[in-house]
């Protein structure tokens, strides 16, 4: 690999990396947003869904402007970057762990013109390679799961984030209640050993003087989404199948019914996350 990253990071980059994966985010998602959902039916298009998502995280950010500079860390194919420079002229910083995700995101930079606007950074948010205090928002999406340190993913927001800055996110976290080894289908599909949870993102910023400023609870998202995925998946199985390998899709669908399941149940957590660094 060309860079040192942690075992966990580097499970993701080979990952998003892959045909498979690439092709199925793609197609499914549309290429933009590879992030759950805001749904307002069951029917609705994932990719109508995961933009709402990115238009009431930017509702929850005073002052996002022209002035902005916006870091995205795990920004996927970089939607929410060119949807904050399109919507509010903001410089982005879009870093994400996948090269393949990354030329997509690259391209369409180029082809929506925002490129002068979007930088596209090969990278691990693990060890961010900005100075501190550099940015007036970080932002991420459902993407610090895949860290295998996440405190030190947070550390390394805390440093790159100026006083008075804000940072606000996304990740899907095992509810704080949530008994042991109920999630162990989801953990072993994922390759990790934990996810976070609210309570544990509250300590860990708390520790670093981070303050929350609000959390938006949308649990309920976790199985309308990864179960709209699933409707998705099967019913366009055969287009889908023309990019992405059979067994590569068989396991797709084990894999979104244990995030339905877990949903359901009551033992996943998510929604939008503000902070913010004291001035």
């Amino acid at each position: 690999m060309s860079k040192a990253y942690t075992a966990a990071v580097e499970t993701a980059r080979e990952y998003y990396n892959s045909d498979d994966a690439d092709n199925f985010y793609h197609i499914v998602w549309g290429g933009e947003d590879i992030h759950v959902g805001l749904y307002q039916s069951d029917s609705e298009p994932v990719r109508d869904a995961s933009r709402r998502t990115v238009e009431e995280m930017t509702r929850r950010l005073p002052n996002l402007n022209a002035d902005s500079r916006v870091l995205d860390i795990g920004a996927g194919y970089a939607g929410s970057a060119r949807y904050m420079a399109h919507e509010f002229g903001c410089h982005v910083t879009a870093l994400n762990l996948s090269e393949k995700e990354n030329e997509r995101g690259r391209q369409k930079n180029r082809e929506q013109r925002v490129d002068h606007l979007v930088d596209v950074i090969d990278g691990s948010f693990e060890e961010l390679p900005f100075d501190d205090e550099s940015f007036d928002i970080v932002w991420s999406q459902d993407a610090m799961l895949h860290s295998g340190d996440r405190r030190r993913v947070l550390a390394e927001v805390a440093r790159v984030l100026r006083p008075g800055g804000y940072f606000i996110f996304t990740d899907p976290m095992q509810a704080d209640d949530c008994p042991e080894g109920v999630l162990d289908p989801i953990l072993e599909r994922i390759h990790l050993e934990t996810l976070g949870s609210p309570g544990f993102y509250r300590r860990a910023l708390g520790e670093l003087d981070i303050e929350e400023v609000e959390f938006v609870d949308h649990s309920e998202m976790i199985a309308a989404h990864y179960g709209r995925v699933y409707d998705i998946l099967t019913e366009h199985e055969a287009d889908v199948a023309r990019s992405v390998s059979p067994d590569y899709i068989e396991r797709m669908k084990r894999g979104l019914q244990h995030w339905v399941n877990g949903g359901r149940n009551g033992h996943l957590a998510w929604g939008i996350f503000v902070f913010r660094k004291p001035a």
